[in-house]
């Protein structure tokens, strides 16, 4: 299985709200014809609508792939409307906290199916995507899996099931920790007598500008920030602060880390 199978025999696209229109806007800038992708959704966007896929249409008999990617609440009433898909098709899930076992359960027991977990910076082509497949994926499904992926981003596979509530607590929910990061250097900012704007200004492109450099350098992301820490000097004064090992980053991370993970243990138990 390849694109060109893609192409062919098509893509189904089961929700299209953020992440959904992040891929598809991938697809179709790489040169995925837009007749080949049908999208269901209940609420389509108007940008959805004006590109020209088969949009709530009667779908393929036997699409070459099945992308997943409604909310979890939603997943018990739209599984069964993939059940009589043909035994080849590829289903690839995006929705986090539903497990392989609940869709082999669905789709049946001899279904290919890959599980992922896709982040929001997706949204911008910055994403980072995890991804696991069942018994019954093959080396061709699982590239091709990442091909289609890395449309929004860079892929990661799994070596088991367990890692995903790991990787949802760290890259899946991350975005969301470093946005408040921005707000946090912001309100500090302030508090030493920027204005708001400024202040925002400054932490959005400090973090953006940081995480670009840590992710372009040859050096560990430890080395650069011994690289810009003078002895004595302010970048020291504030690190001392925020490494401190009892009350600093260290342990409040992993305490946010560890509690996220747990709740997507808890959402994968039902």
């Amino acid at each position: 299985m390849d694109m060109k199978d893609v192409a062919e025999r098509g893509l189904v696209l089961l929700g299209c709200g953020k992440m959904g229109s992040a891929m598809l806007a991938g697809w179709l800038k790489g040169g995925l014809p837009n007749t080949s992708v049908w999208v269901i959704d209940p609420f389509p966007s108007d940008w959805v609508q004006a590109q020209g896929v088969h949009v709530n249409a009667d779908l393929p008999a036997n699409p070459a792939l099945v992308l997943i990617a409604v909310k979890p609440q939603m997943m018990g009433e739209a599984l069964p409307t993939l059940a009589a898909m043909g035994s080849d098709t590829l289903f690839v899930s995006v929705a986090a906290g539903t497990s392989l076992a609940t869709y082999e359960a669905a789709l049946g027991a001899d279904s290919a199916i890959i599980r992922c977990m896709p982040n929001t910076p997706a949204a911008v082509g910055q994403g980072i995507t995890a991804l696991i497949g069942n018994a019954n994926v093959s080396e061709d499904q699982l590239a091709l899996s990442e091909a289609l992926l890395q449309a929004v981003g860079q892929t990661v596979r799994l070596e088991s099931e367990d890692q995903m509530d790991a990787v949802t607590a760290l890259s899946g929910s991350g975005p969301a920790y470093v946005f408040h990061m921005i707000e946090c250097l912001a309100a500090a900012g302030e508090a030493e007598g920027l204005t708001p704007e400024l202040a925002m200004k400054l932490a959005q492109a400090t973090v953006a500008g940081a995480g670009a450099l840590a992710e372009g350098a040859d050096e560990t992301p430890a080395q650069l920030r011994v690289n810009v820490t003078s002895p004595n000097g302010t970048t020291q004064a504030g690190l001392e602060v925020l490494m401190d090992e009892n009350a600093g980053l260290p342990p409040l991370v992993h305490a946010t880390v560890k509690a996220a993970a747990e709740r997507s243990r808890e959402l994968g138990r039902g």
